[in-house]
């Protein structure tokens, strides 16, 4: 069965980085686009950055560009967001995801997982 397992998270000042990774399992990794999406209380996912299943497209969320860098080991089946310079708004449980699809632009399937905590705080 499709298994994504976050961690990473933590609690970090701003201006400070973290970085999330994300373990795959019980599919074929790199037939799909991965995303990272985050929520906090109350409010609906968030998208923040994809990458296509070859690893060569990214995109993100304007808030975040510059910033976080998504990449992904497809030899490993493991997923990556490199986080600098967070800022308290970057607050949230982050969760991987795949999509329905190898390229990008294409939709992600619902969090399966348990997300990892990021708290951006002084």
């Amino acid at each position: 069965q499709v298994q994504l397992v976050e961690s990473g998270g933590g609690l970090v000042q701003p201006g400070g980085s973290l970085t999330l990774s994300c373990a795959a399992s019980g599919f074929t990794f790199n037939r799909h686009a991965m995303t990272w999406v985050r929520r906090t209380p109350g409010k609906e996912f968030e998208w923040v950055a994809e990458i296509n299943g070859e690893g060569d497209t990214t995109r993100y969320r304007p808030s975040v560009k510059g910033r976080f860098s998504i990449s992904r080991d497809n030899a490993k089946n493991t997923l990556s967001l490199q986080m600098n310079n967070l800022k308290p708004e970057d607050t949230a449980v982050y969760f991987c995801t795949r999509n329905y699809d190898a390229n990008s632009y294409t939709a992600w399937e619902n969090p399966r997982g348990q997300g990892t905590q990021v708290t951006v705080s002084s």
